[in-house]
């Protein structure tokens, strides 16, 4: 349906009045919001003339206290010729550090005898349980020790693994009253192998000049103390070169 253009025209008149009608509302209240306060009302107000001495001491000792963190100089600078934008300072919180639970140190340790084991738990039967999870522990990480897997792969995988609770034998040594020694390793150390023999009795057997052999489901394999000087974390993480010919 067509809108006679009479109409039409009255009603954009009719608008065009009220848009007129808001713009002078909104200009007056502009006016009257930037408008200088009357002297009565600033004077009752305590209120200081812009640029005064007392009011540019008032902005700078409130941007002190408002931004702590800028100097003097960073202050002014913002004053100079610019606007300056009065923000609420949000304080930085504090990242509480937490406490982390120290272990003791080698020395403790060693004062407090922590790894000792006492006259009256030096039985070989007691350690045989830790030598069966030993070996559940080996044939988990090569995969069964199947007879048609490959002893390269398995003897790499024996070099890195931990020997706690492996059977141990010295078949070679420059020292010959170490030679025969079967025992279960109980501690291993960056030097040393501690082990418990059948007959109960704790031994300290150096790794150096020493040559160690361990079975494991008719797997045996030949480990040369002197090239095996490290603790069982850093075993893990090295990489052992293949030799020909290792002596004593």
């Amino acid at each position: 349906m067509r809108v006679p253009f009479e109409v039409w025209l009255k009603s954009q008149r009719l608008d065009f009045i009220d848009r007129s009608r808001k713009c002078c509302l909104v200009t007056k209240m502009e006016r009257v919001i930037y408008s200088k306060l009357p002297p009565q009302a600033a004077k009752l107000l305590d209120l200081q003339p812009q640029g005064s001495q007392e009011a540019e001491a008032f902005v700078s000792a409130f941007l002190k206290r408002s931004m702590p963190r800028l100097k003097d100089e960073a202050i002014q600078d913002k004053l100079t010729r610019k606007a300056v934008v009065l923000e609420h300072c949000l304080r930085r919180r504090k990242k509480e550090k937490r406490k982390k639970t120290k272990g003791f140190s080698a020395k403790q340790r060693r004062e407090m005898r922590l790894f000792e084991v006492k006259p009256e738990q030096q039985k070989y039967e007691l350690f045989l349980p830790l030598h069966e999870l030993w070996k559940q522990y080996i044939r988990d990480l090569c995969n069964g020790l199947r007879p048609d897997a490959q002893p390269q792969m398995i003897q790499t995988k024996l070099l890195k693994a931990d020997l706690h609770g492996a059977i141990v034998t010295v078949t070679k040594s420059k020292c010959p009253s170490y030679v025969g020694i079967t025992g279960i390793i109980l501690q291993e150390m960056k030097h040393i192998f501690k082990i418990i023999t059948k007959e109960d009795k704790l031994k300290v057997i150096p790794k150096l000049n020493n040559v160690f052999s361990l079975e494991v489901d008719g797997f045996i394999s030949h480990i040369y103390g002197s090239k095996f000087q490290l603790r069982a974390s850093e075993r893990s993480a090295k990489k052992f070169k293949t030799k020909g010919t290792i002596d004593l």
